[in-house]
């Protein structure tokens, strides 16, 4: 009777952990998608001046910090899974953790909202405006997320490189390599039109590879 309830346990969580990391999977998709019909039909928007996260603000903003918010909740719940399940690239340690803190960065970035810029929302004045508290804890939850990202990528890369999996190392190195060089290029050119196109390139690429890295778990 106790062996019958052992498996039982051990068959439960084995579902959770795989609803979990399904979670994870569509985050991204979910995420594009929300930020995409958002930039292509919101009055104002420009994906070549304004990043994703301005679209928290205005009176249908609350999609956008929605989206931030679920987006983050679901790759904490796939990192939760991740120290379960067996994963050939990610391990049970420093890559459930980087995933953990990419889903937090998420979430804090949708709690504390950025600011209006260079003329979006609509009626906002051209330039780039003045940063509230909120925005400055906006732009450090980026930071949180993009890093662990990166890193991410990397420790996956690794670990793929002593497995003999050379398609994916390179993959995820790619992926992380592409995603801090867009970002710093976007720091350091103050937002130029190439820059923040490229940026938004390397967010797709980045979603991109958490989908599909997850993907091979278990």
């Amino acid at each position: 009777m106790t062996e019958v309830i052992g498996v039982d346990r051990m068959s439960s969580r084995a579902g959770l952990d795989r609803l979990l990391l399904t979670g994870g999977v569509l985050a991204g998709p979910v995420w594009v998608t929300v930020a995409l019909v958002q930039g292509l039909t919101r009055e104002s928007f420009d994906f070549r001046r304004h990043p994703v996260s301005v679209l928290s603000t205005g009176e249908l903003g609350w999609l956008q910090i929605s989206s931030f918010v679920v987006a983050g909740l679901l790759c904490v719940g796939a990192a939760a899974a991740l120290r379960r399940v067996e994963h050939p690239g990610l391990g049970r340690r420093a890559g459930p953790w980087l995933v953990g803190q990419y889903g937090v960065g998420l979430v804090l970035a949708g709690v504390f909202v950025a600011d209006p810029l260079d003329g979006f929302p609509a009626g906002t004045p051209a330039g780039p405006g003045e940063v509230s508290w909120h925005g400055l804890a906006h732009f450090g939850a980026g930071a949180v997320a993009f890093s662990a990202l990166i890193g991410a990528c990397l420790v996956a890369g690794r670990r793929y490189v002593r497995q003999g999996e050379r398609g994916w190392a390179a993959y995820s190195i790619a992926t992380g390599c592409f995603f801090a060089l867009a970002w710093l290029a976007l720091i350091g050119s103050g937002g130029h039109p190439i820059a923040m196109i490229g940026f938004a390139v390397a967010v797709v690429a980045g979603w991109a590879w958490v989908s599909l890295t997850l993907n091979r778990a278990g």
